[in-house]
């Protein structure tokens, strides 16, 4: 992979000699498989707005993500060019073995370990805007940020949002658009549509050279309703329409701009959930009150959808890793539990991912990690969503997009395979501000 990268670099140094910087825009759609922009005719899709960058930009075929390929750590890797192992963002959830943080993601940016580009913007003087990104509550560098957080759906959240915002940012913007601002819990596309006029509204008042927007209305409609179904096409399409609306902002603020649209992951159809937690309660591994909750554990499983880590309460101690090991070999000897792969202590530091990880699962196509609330059933169980991701990083159906059109970036450009961790460097070198922790370099510039 990383001789694919260089050979990119090398065919694009050509077109890419040394320019201004230019304000950046970056756009993510959570959940956008490559070929529905690539291949959107034959797929019977009208995305008129995203096939632009086809023809006007540079792009990839294939983003090739981290461990796990799930929304929080992958974002984080997009806006600090490092994997997991070293940015701090190891899945969606946090770790909760007691079950005691009400579902609790990664939500504030005091976890992340490395510097963001929002810093490095702000360090070289830019300003910054931002939108509804993954872990951003309390980010550093950012000028206006309207955060990503929720708790419960309740008319709380939004005061809890609005304290957590750019003071002030919110009323601003909802008398600038008059609307309310949506909830963070809110991820259909109706959300999207109102976090898209927020942040066209944001551009427009504020023009800032560094501007993050994030859309979840295509994840959330591909769990409900599988990937490549009329529902989940018509959500993208209305995605199509908000980002053209962005661009025409950004365009009008900044018309030198360089506008990148990103995905975080791909997206698989499952049929099955697998439950780690109900096997390693009836192991012993995992010890329940009268009441059903945790009273004690010694290894945790720590669900992401395709995937899940395992934590061990005491990761030296030998006997419970050999333990731990023959529950999952046998749960793997089973077909009927759908594990694919296990990773030890050794492939999950090659993969860069979580290092508090003993062991990793990956699951088998079609199949998916159960939560501790479905505990109480058996192992397998169909699952509650149509699709899903999270699987490790070398499946194909992983692969996420990039795309990006700007004056001086290659006009319909492929630029192959590319891996995930290149993308903020490149960004932070048009730019021209310096991004320290990225692992890999910039693809352009």
């Amino acid at each position: 992979m990383l001789r694919r990268i260089v050979i990119a670099l090398v065919a694009l140094i050509g077109f890419a000699a040394p320019v201004a910087a230019a304000p950046v825009l970056l756009i993510s759609i959570d959940g956008l498989r490559p070929g529905d922009v690539i291949d959107a005719p034959q797929r019977g899709l009208k995305l008129p707005n995203l096939r632009r960058f086809l023809v006007q930009g540079s792009y990839a075929t294939g983003v090739r993500g981290v461990l796990p390929t799930v929304t929080y750590p992958s974002h984080t890797t997009l806006i600090t060019g490092a994997s997991p192992a070293r940015h701090g963002v190891f899945s969606n959830t946090t770790f909760d073995p007691l079950q005691v943080n009400y579902g609790g993601w990664y939500w504030f940016a005091s976890d992340i370990r490395v510097p963001t580009l929002w810093q490095a913007a702000a360090a070289g003087g830019l300003s910054v805007g931002n939108v509804h990104w993954p872990v951003s509550v309390g980010a550093k560098g950012i000028t206006w940020n309207l955060p990503q957080i929720w708790r419960s759906g309740h008319a709380d959240d939004a005061k809890m949002l609005a304290a957590l915002a750019t003071p002030g940012l919110i009323p601003e913007l909802e008398r600038a658009t008059g609307e309310t601002y949506a909830q963070g819990i809110d991820e259909t596309i109706e959300g999207d549509e109102n976090r898209g006029r927020f942040a066209a509204a944001l551009i427009a008042r504020h023009k800032p050279q560094f501007a993050t927007v994030y859309l979840t209305g295509l994840d959330h409609q591909q769990h409900t309703d599988g990937l490549g179904t009329p529902p989940a096409h018509a959500v993208l399409e209305r995605i199509d329409a908000i980002v053209g609306a962005l661009v025409a902002a950004e365009h009008k603020a900044h018309p030198d701009a360089v506008i990148a649209v990103v995905s975080d992951h791909g997206f698989a159809p499952i049929a099955h959930e697998t439950n780690l937690f109900r096997a390693f309660i009836d192991a012993g591994l995992i010890t329940l009150d009268p009441a059903g909750k945790v009273k004690g554990w010694e290894a945790m499983p720590w669900p992401a959808g395709g995937s899940a880590a395992v934590v061990l309460a005491r990761p030296d101690d030998a006997a419970l890793q050999a333990k731990v090991s023959g529950v999952l070999g046998q749960l793997k000897a089973d077909p009927a539990n759908g594990i694919a792969a296990i990773a030890g202590k050794k492939e999950i530091t090659q993969m860069r991912g979580n290092p508090t990880a003993s062991f990793f699962v990956d699951f088998q196509p079609g199949y998916s990690a159960g939560g501790f609330a479905d505990a109480g059933g058996g192992i397998d169980a169909p699952s509650h969503n149509k699709g899903t991701h999270g699987y490790f990083p070398a499946s194909d159906a992983m692969r996420s997009t990039f795309m990006m059109v700007g004056p001086k970036i290659p006009r319909g450009h492929s630029l192959g395979p590319i891996d995930m961790r290149s993308i903020a460097p490149t960004l932070a070198a048009i730019m021209h501000v310096r991004l320290r922790g990225a692992e890999l370099p910039a693809l352009i510039y």
